[in-house]
């Protein structure tokens, strides 16, 4: 039936299923509707498929791997990006398979395309005296420049992610003891502690902008100008600007571009290199499992350093060899090369 088709199941998906039924959140719905809104273009304008016209039938497992082509060729999407569109992609012929039986083989096709293997970044994270230049930068004299400070200041310490910094109120800081509660992916929340010096630029900013009161709980931590919610977009444009400041400022090397999610990778290596348990450390930043944490332990070299000489200590000797000892040695070795 067309009234059944492709378009239906799409709608179907989008207004009822993955925003009720999923659990997922808003920036991944907005991530997968942005893929088929690329993808329906895709269709109308490389293979001239008007999307009214676009049935089940018209798909193939071909067509959505050419698609993945034209991504990275046409659109230079990298391997991670390209495989973004394709979870999102994947989700709705998961969706496709239960509510339209028809369909499954059609379905299984295409859930049996393969991610690519996306080459492991190295982590950029900022040094403690790099940190310490930009969180310097904000005039904390201002009303502005406080807020921008408390933001920085909470983005690292709190090793949040961006949109979980945007979605604070007032009521997600508690001062004593000093913890901010944020809700991550799958809307799940968890509780993070603040250093005393968080704190207090917290509670100087809250008395500053009046946040101190019963009737302010449910108001945004953080607003424009405007007194509206700032965006992730608002916040990344503040530390972009205080990151510009802190360059010219810095003797030391600095990354070339700051964004809140390098903040987020400077706590997690800051937090390993001082000796913190890596399930600590998977639980402060809410990664879902600890091998996403890993990859933390494996990008510092000094960590690795460290390890192997605490692996090393037992077995080698730190007495000086004698001559005797060398030449006895040297003889042993002989025999065995």
């Amino acid at each position: 039936m067309k009234s059944k088709d492709f378009g239906y199941y799409l709608s179907e998906y989008f207004l009822k299923y993955i925003s009720r039924q999923t659990g997922y959140s808003k920036n991944t719905i907005a991530s997968y509707r942005d893929t088929f809104t690329i993808f329906l273009r895709y269709l109308n304008d490389e293979l001239r498929i008007k999307p009214t016209r676009l049935s089940f039938e018209k798909l193939s497992k071909k067509m959505i791997e050419e698609f993945l082509i034209w991504l990275e060729v046409g659109k230079k999407y990298s391997a991670s990006s390209r495989n973004q569109r394709l979870a999102a992609i994947r989700s709705f012929f998961r969706y496709v398979q239960i509510e339209s039986p028809e369909n499954f083989s059609l379905s299984n096709l295409i859930l049996s395309i393969p991610a690519k293997k996306a080459p492991e970044k190295t982590i950029e994270y900022l040094k403690p005296d790099a940190l310490k230049v930009l969180l310097a930068a904000p005039d904390n004299t201002t009303k502005k420049g406080l807020r921008d400070l408390a933001i920085i200041a909470l983005l690292y310490d709190s090793g949040a992610r961006v949109q979980e910094i945007a979605d604070l109120t007032v009521e997600d800081i508690r001062l004593a003891p000093a913890t901010v509660k944020l809700t991550g992916k799958g809307a799940k929340t968890r509780i993070v502690p603040l250093m005393g010096q968080t704190a207090k630029i917290l509670s100087i900013y809250l008395e500053e902008y009046e946040l101190t009161g019963e009737e302010s709980l449910e108001l945004t931590l953080f607003s424009n100008r405007n007194n509206r919610k700032l965006t992730r977009a608002g916040i990344s444009h503040i530390l972009s600007k205080y990151a510009e400041i802190a360059k010219k400022n810095c003797l030391k090397p600095f990354p070339k571009k700051i964004t809140p999610h390098l903040l987020r990778h400077s706590k997690a290596m800051h937090l390993l290199q001082a000796g913190v348990n890596l399930i600590y450390i998977r639980d402060f930043l809410g990664h879902a499992s600890v091998t996403t944490t890993e990859r933390y332990a494996k990008a510092d070299s000094e960590i690795k350093r460290k390890a192997i000489e605490k692996a090393s200590h037992n077995f080698l000797p730190d007495k000086k060899y004698s001559m005797k000892e060398k030449n006895e040695l040297l003889t042993w070795l002989k025999t065995i090369i």
